[in-house]
């Protein structure tokens, strides 16, 4: 059976729902060798592009069990700890990497800006390379379909460091809601803290010296040409519509997983702000809310998801739930132990502990790690939480007999009301489980069962994901016509599915 005609069951739950492993193991099979699979026994060649933040800390990951033979990175300063670590050839441009190392390369890992995510990506599949890209998969919804598409034809072993999908928690929340405990889930909230990047930006940052240890050109790749600024590097890039997607890729790409995954949500009808603070043509606003509405899938009905941008305790517009006003809405993470169930789980490296607040956008050097500069939003970013109100990272599952929540990457799951909780017998164990979101990968590069995160899976997760960022920018009801990418009632809209590129990085399959 083609990749391609695979049934959408089995797209959606990748290894979730996998069936065995031959006995031979899959690795053994001449045709997926003749594809660029190994052996479980052999270990990969790994080359990483991007080796600071998050990207060194996937590229540790994989190093923990396979091959390190390659290193990329535009930032010397922001990967000198890796880069001198691994005493492996080292290159600034990716694709100079690719054609002289390409025959050494299994798969790579890519940790860099969001809005370079899909240009690398496309490249190493292009090259046969099994790829793991780091959340968001990517900035635009074009984007997000083109990947998808190319693991098809370039028959590669794909994942996105969304780790959330590897917890138990995230599994079970799905089991709770498929036996019916909470009935039919007609509206459905995740919410993201705010975040430490600029928001809601009436001019463009000051344009500042590039600093020696940073190639500006290839860091902007194939993003239009405009002056350096230390507001973008290395890390406040997130906030610009240009190069990331704010918190929608930082946190709601986690915090959405398990609507996501237990509703088995497609692509919705339609996608509305409904409100806004700090709107900006140059960056993320400063918090707001995103509905979006999905058509019923199989004996699902139709649901209503809102998207609650930096919700902050004592913020009256903060979602307050529905007879839960004595209750705390999100539970801890790893909260099974007392159901007879452990944590499984992936740590992956996250940011800095949050500060406490300061003024609205002012820059705090340091604040979030050595030359890092933390934007705070108007009022703050909050701390604690509030009974009955939904703050913090998290979801919140509306059905016709009852609540469900989910907190962190999908790392701890109850019933609403506590009480219910306590006395609650969780169902058997419908779903696989994953060994660790990086060891998954590792193992669909060996030819094992898909990944949980598999392109078929999260592109497109990440599709609707990015509509909201859309949402952002053009105001009113936007109707997404999925088949042709496209909305079907505003031609501002559409000029956002899809990234412009400079001449000479247009992307084609």
């Amino acid at each position: 059976m083609s990749s391609a005609s695979f049934p959408r069951r089995h797209f959606f739950f990748g290894s979730l729902l996998a069936g065995a492993v031959p006995l031979s193991g899959y690795g053994s099979v001449p045709s997926l060798k003749a594809l660029g699979y190994k052996p479980y026994y052999d270990k990969l060649n790994v080359a990483a592009i991007g080796v600071g933040g998050q990207g060194g800390g996937i590229l540790n990951q994989a190093a923990a069990t396979e091959n390190i033979v390659a290193l990329c990175e535009v930032d010397a300063k922001r990967g000198a700890a890796n880069l001198a670590r691994y005493k492996v050839p080292h290159y600034k441009d990716f694709r100079v990497m690719l054609d002289k190392e390409g025959k050494n390369i299994d798969a790579c890992t890519i940790g860099i800006p969001d809005f370079m995510h899909a240009t690398v990506a496309l490249a190493c599949m292009q090259h046969g390379k099994h790829v793991y890209v780091e959340k968001p998969l990517t900035r635009t919804p074009w984007e997000a379909r083109l990947l998808q598409q190319a693991a098809v034809k370039y028959n590669v072993a794909t994942q996105m460091g969304n780790q959330g999908f590897s917890h138990e928690c995230n599994r079970v929340a799905a089991e709770i809601i498929w036996s019916g405990e909470i009935g039919d889930v007609t509206e459905a909230h995740f919410v993201t803290t705010p975040g430490t990047h600029p928001t809601g930006l009436e001019a463009p940052p000051a344009e500042a010296k590039v600093p020696d240890t940073l190639d500006w050109k290839l860091w902007l790749g194939g993003a239009a040409e405009r002056p350096f600024s230390d507001a973008y590097v290395p890390y406040n890039w997130r906030g610009f519509l240009d190069f990331g997607t704010g918190q929608v890729g930082n946190w709601a790409t986690h915090t959405a997983g398990p609507v996501h995954t237990a509703l088995q949500l497609g692509a919705p009808t339609s996608i509305e702000c409904l409100r806004q603070e700090g709107k900006s043509s140059i960056t993320v606003p400063h918090r707001g809310v995103v509905r979006l509405d999905f058509p019923a899938r199989g004996k699902m009905p139709a649901v209503a998801v809102y998207y609650h941008d930096s919700a902050r305790p004592g913020d009256p517009e903060a979602f307050r739930v529905p007879g839960m006003e004595n209750e705390v809405i999100l539970p801890p993470v790893n909260n099974l132990g007392e159901k007879g169930r452990g944590p499984r789980q992936e740590r992956s490296t996250g940011a800095p502990a949050q500060r406490a607040a300061r003024p609205a956008n002012a820059p705090v050097m340091g604040a979030g790690g050595p030359g890092v500069a933390v934007y705070l939003p108007p009022g703050g970013r909050g701390s604690g939480s509030q009974p009955g109100v939904l703050t913090g990272n998290g979801s919140l599952f509306i059905g016709t007999k009852g609540m469900l929540a989910t907190s962190s990457r999908g790392e701890g799951v109850w019933l609403l009301p506590g009480a219910r909780w306590r006395e609650y017998q969780l169902p058997p164990p419908l779903l696989t489980r994953s060994p660790g979101h990086m060891l998954d990968w590792i193992r669909a590069c060996k030819g094992g069962e898909r990944s949980c995160s598999d392109f078929s899976i999260t592109g497109p997760y990440a599709e609707w994901l990015a509509l909201a960022v859309i949402a952002w920018r053009v105001s009113g009801k936007l109707e997404w016509d999925a088949a042709n990418m496209r909305f079907k009632n505003n031609a501002a809209a559409n000029k956002f599915v899809r990234p412009e590129f400079k001449k000479g990085w247009e992307l084609k399959l």
